[in-house]
């Protein structure tokens, strides 16, 4: 058992598996926990100090903790507000048919700790654990809490966001060693029990809205399940075509540079170039031939496609002719346009009737030779009459300013105007976006 040096008291709503995992862990970190549940049987089983799951190291955690006297159960909700100063709302939401959330749980739970907090005189802090849609918190669970109690929100109590990441299986380990620890508040100030609470738990530590916390959770599951799909179907391509799958899985996950890292995972515009498409398409094609459905590597390049429609609507949508794309090739250091996005984007600009000038300082059509060349003349054969090496007659000729390569701050403030709109297409660093023009706007943030 540990021992923190200031124990606060904690209830916990809702015993599966995270509301279980939660106050077993609070408890053998010295704080005093109370798990509360509308069921009898998992409350006599923690009263007991028995485990109401399946899950490694519970049984030993919640015997020590009922042992020690730092765990205790009950039904009585009104009773668990009222002796703690932290409550954890950690039920179920479970799919309706239709794929909607069921919140039917945690409104029923906060409006029973909201008529708590009506007998109650000190602040409470209610700490949401269940994972919910972004939204969520402000728009149920606050106003739930303040028409039950009659209390205010942010004077009274306080409603944070706190999503967790445990695996069943190794929760209890999760818990003590997470990838990182999330925190959502409305004010940072109504923070501080949880940055005492959570002090001695390893890895970064994030403060920020609960909007941000809701999504991140969510961000988190959906990635995971795509790694999950991905390495099936690889796999089951592999076995098809007499690959060692265990081999590949070896070689390619010790790759930490660009494989297993943030690489490739900020928001931006579409992929192109002579390797991705060409390689997506003939893993398809391949599959195909062996008869196999890959339906997650088939919708990558779909995917990618929609991601160039939206950059092509965002210019239409601004009503504006003169465009000014600043950005040729497919990624910024290279003058390969092949299967380049920004490249399908003037193309379709330009059937829209557009005006467009393009400006990229690594393209000259003089040095384009190959594949690369032939690719250019045949997407776009007037593509000399369109590109220009001066920046700012490029810029200054324009309604819209379409911002698809690196380019330096000052150069764009000094060529900027602010009647101009300006799309972007590749998430400039923020510093670099607010002076750039009255009408800023991403493609994806």
């Amino acid at each position: 058992m540990r021992r923190s040096r200031v124990g606060l008291s904690i209830s916990v709503f809702g015993l599966g598996y995270v509301g279980s995992v939660s106050a077993a862990c609070f408890a053998n970190e010295g704080h005093r926990v109370v798990g509360v549940d509308v069921s009898s049987a998992k409350v006599e089983c923690m009263a007991a100090g028995r485990s109401p799951i399946v899950e490694a190291r519970m049984s030993e955690l919640l015997a020590e903790g009922h042992q020690a006297g730092f765990l205790a159960a009950t039904t009585d909700a009104a009773a668990a507000v009222r002796d703690s100063d932290i409550s954890f709302v950690c039920v179920g939401t479970p799919s309706l048919r239709s794929g909607k959330l069921d919140l039917g749980y945690v409104e029923r739970v906060v409006r029973e700790i909201g008529a708590a907090l009506k007998q109650k005189k000190s602040h409470h802090v209610i700490v949401l654990r269940s994972t919910v849609l972004p939204g969520t918190t402000e728009s149920l669970v606050v106003p739930a809490v303040e028409q039950s109690s009659g209390l205010r929100a942010g004077l009274d109590f306080s409603v944070c966001y706190n999503p967790e990441f445990m695996r069943e299986g190794s929760a209890v380990a999760d818990f003590h060693q997470p990838p990182y620890t999330i925190l959502g508040a409305r004010d940072a100030n109504e923070l501080t029990p949880l940055r005492e609470l959570y002090k001695t738990v390893p890895g970064p530590m994030f403060e920020t809205s609960i909007p941000v916390a809701e999504m991140v959770k969510y961000v988190s599951n959906a990635f995971h399940a795509v790694k999950v799909g991905f390495a099936n179907e690889i796999g089951t391509l592999c076995k098809h075509l007499g690959v060692d799958t265990n081999a590949v899985t070896r070689i390619y996950t010790s790759d930490t540079k660009l494989n297993i890292s943030p690489t490739y995972l900020s928001p931006g515009f579409a992929f192109g170039g002579s390797c991705l498409p060409k390689d997506l398409r003939a893993l398809a094609y391949r599959a195909k031939e062996l008869d196999l459905a890959l339906p997650l590597l088939e919708s990558v390049l779909p995917s990618n496609t929609v991601h160039v429609d939206r950059a092509v609507d965002a210019v239409l949508r601004t009503n504006k002719r003169k465009v000014a794309f600043l950005g040729l090739s497919f990624k910024a250091g290279t003058d390969d346009l092949r299967e380049s996005p920004q490249v399908q984007v003037i193309k379709r600009l330009l059937g829209e009737g557009c005006q467009v000038k393009v400006w990229d300082r690594d393209v000259s059509l003089g040095r384009l030779a190959g594949s690369n060349r032939q690719y250019i003349e045949e997407v776009i054969p007037h593509i000399g009459s369109l590109l220009s090496s001066d920046f700012e007659e490029v810029v200054h000729g324009s309604e819209v300013v379409v911002i698809a390569t690196k380019i330096e701050k000052d150069h764009l403030a000094a060529c900027v105007n602010r009647e101009q709109i300006v799309i972007d297409l590749i998430n400039l660093e923020p510093a670099n976006r607010p002076s750039l023009s009255a009408s800023y706007q991403g493609i994806c943030w």
